[in-house]
Order: structure tokens, then C-alpha cells, then sequence
């Protein structure tokens, strides 16, 4: 693969991770990250089971299967290590929410901290750490 398709492989796997939380396939997740770990505020959770009864027990879903939230992630830094067929990315993460009785606005704002490796010719999360820094209202997101 070129550095480029290599980037852009990484890259693509941290958009799909904001897209399967946001239409609430949490199985989805788990099959994305079946070889990490996710390390966030709770005990870390490791492997597709883990990471998706980890979202199932900490994120609400709605009427319409989704937590209704946006996950807009931005500053993507990628760095990839040829030789070792492993690759690092930091990103920031903010995450949007709208319901009925809670005007669109940002709950959480932080970091995301991932490591990959290319296994089979794929690229595959590897560990990804979340780090949030800001806190709004998310009594509507999370379980607490």
C-alpha cells in the first residue's frame, strides 16, 4: 500500500467508529474494534464482546435504535510506520445531541488516541484511548 491508501485506510476506520455509535450499532463497534481495546472512564474493555456490551450498558438508545447524537471527529493526525505495519492517530472528538426536550448542542468535547496494525493486508484498531476535557449536559447520552 502507498503511505497515502495507508492514511486514508486509518483514517476512514476512526470515521466509521463515529458513524456506528451514531446509528446505534453497538455490535457494529464491536465487530470495528474486535481486536482492542477501548480505554475511556470506566474499567477498559477489551475484544468485540466486551466493547459492545461496554456501549450497551453505558450509552441510551431511543425509539428509533440511535443514541441521537452526531460525533463529529476533526484534527485527525495520522503517522504511519511502514516497516512495523503499525500506525498511530490523534483526533479530537465532540459530540453533538438533540431531543425532544434538548436543543441540538455539544455534551462532550476530548480526544481520541488510537494505535493500529495491518494484519491480513487490513488495517485494524488496535487500542483507542478517550480522553473528555469538557462535560455538558449528558444526562440524555449516558448511563451513569
Amino acid at each position: 500500500m502507498s503511505a497515502l491508501a495507508d492514511v486514508t485506510a486509518v483514517t476512514n476506520l476512526i470515521a466509521k467508529y463515529a458513524e456506528l455509535v451514531d446509528t446505534g450499532d453497538f455490535a457494529g463497534v464491536g465487530e470495528l474494534m474486535a481486536d482492542a481495546v477501548f480505554i475511556g472512564s470506566g474499567p477498559p474493555a477489551e475484544g468485540r464482546r466486551a466493547i459492545e456490551s461496554m456501549l450497551r450498558e453505558s450509552v441510551i438508545l431511543y425509539e428509533d435504535g440511535t443514541p441521537r447524537t452526531h460525533h463529529a471527529t476533526s484534527n485527525i493526525a495520522v503517522e504511519v510506520d511502514e516497516e512495523t505495519g503499525t500506525a498511530t492517530a490523534g483526533s479530537y472528538v465532540t459530540v453533538f445531541q438533540a431531543l425532544p426536550d434538548l436543543p441540538l448542542q455539544p455534551v462532550a468535547a476530548g480526544r481520541y488516541s488510537d494505535r493500529f496494525e495491518r494484519r491480513d493486508g487490513r488495517w485494524r484498531f488496535v487500542e483507542r484511548r478517550v480522553r473528555i476535557h469538557l462535560a455538558g449536559d449528558v444526562r440524555g447520552h449516558l448511563r451513569t
